[in-house]
């Protein structure tokens, strides 16, 4: 089974990665950008088999390890 994680910065965490990529999509001439939130896709192969446990095992290693929780948020969608 397959795991694609999504993390984000959270609403009012500033995200200067998405306001650098906004200022080159301007300076590039697409004008109609007002703003950029950057964030990170992490895909796991897992040997797991039933969805509700790997599911939960997957919120368990993003809660742990794969977003900081404190000014991330993430969503879990498997494959």
């Amino acid at each position: 089974m397959k795991a694609r994680v999504h993390v984000m910065l959270k609403n009012g965490v500033l995200d200067p990665q998405g306001e650098a990529v906004r200022h080159a999509l301007g300076s590039l001439g697409f004008d109609g950008v007002e703003k950029v939130r950057q964030g990170k896709v992490i895909e796991l192969d897992l040997a797991e088999t039933d969805e509700a446990s790997a599911r939960e095992t997957v919120n368990e290693m993003c809660e742990k390890l794969l977003a900081n929780t404190v000014i991330e948020s993430y969503s879990v969608e498997l494959v």
